[in-house]
């Protein structure tokens, strides 16, 4: 009597493969949004037409600011310079910073949230994620203008430690400032609107500001508004840091009022993440 050998089955072989093996651990909330760091740090490399905005800012608003006013503001551009750089500084930071609602609507709108959303992770991490991607962005952008600054002559009171620490507690604000516009890139409909939107709300905050001259020389009605922008107190804190003039109460409002845009915008913007259809 023969016996004619059995073949397994496809799902059987699977089944026997995957017995004998333990199971990997669900990866962490860290490791999974460092991950998604790491895709946005990636993309920039494959497609580096995304970094004209963090090397043309600087160089435009350095340069052309500086010599632009600085004659006429301050007797000569290096004079200006010393008081504008930390200015321009923030104001180059904060106009990048849209780029993180404009590449989240992108997504949303070519689907590949929707790939990320059916994955077993943390459900936050794409998002957290491609925000701490753009802090390469940012540190980039600070470090062009410093160095531009540098260049043309500046010399900060505050040395190196207060260079760093402006620019840290600017990174703080940035990426706080970020989970607005990741808000607006799940309520609008395209890219294009909501690029449009975050420069039409970031334009007045910037210009109308301490960036690029004193506000007393304004209307009061003006500084009423001045005195409560956030970029004000940004550059504030900043030129304070880089002075080494700043106070404990000028760094404490940027990190209260950075954590109050966090703890508004980051729960909104997940919840929009979760419900998108």
């Amino acid at each position: 009597m023969t016996i004619t050998p059995t073949t397994p089955t496809v799902d059987q072989a699977w089944r026997t493969a995957l017995a004998g093996r333990t199971r990997p651990p669900r990866p962490s909330a860290l490791s999974t949004s460092l991950t998604f760091a790491w895709r946005a740090l990636l993309k920039l490399k494959h497609v580096p037409e995304q970094l004209i905005d963090v090397i043309g800012l600087p160089v435009i608003f350095t340069l052309g600011f500086t010599y632009l006013f600085g004659g006429a503001l301050a007797g000569s551009p290096r004079a200006y310079l010393n008081f504008l750089l930390p200015g321009t500084l923030v104001m180059t930071v904060v106009l990048v910073t849209t780029f993180s609602g404009v590449t989240l609507n992108t997504g949303i709108t070519t689907g590949v949230f929707d790939r990320f959303r059916s994955l077993p992770i943390w459900r936050p991490a794409p998002i957290v994620g491609a925000l701490l991607g753009d802090v390469g962005r940012y540190l980039l952008a600070s470090a062009l203008v410093i160095a531009l600054g540098l260049v043309l002559g500046y010399r900060p009171d505050g040395g190196v430690v207060g260079v760093l620490a402006a620019v840290a507690l600017l990174l703080g604000f940035a990426f706080a400032l970020s989970w607005v516009w990741t808000t607006l890139g799940l309520v609008l409909r395209t890219p294009s609107a909501v690029n449009n939107l975050s420069l039409l709300v970031l334009f007045p905050l910037t210009l109308a500001s301490n960036i690029f001259v004193d506000p007393e020389t304004m209307p009061g009605w003006l500084q009423g508004f001045i005195d409560v922008n956030l970029v004000t107190h940004v550059v504030t804190a900043a030129r304070g840091l880089m002075a080494g003039t700043a106070t404990a109460a000028q760094v404490g409002w940027v990190l209260v009022a950075s954590a109050l845009l966090t703890a508004v915008f980051a729960p909104l913007t997940m919840r929009l993440y979760r419900d998108k259809p």
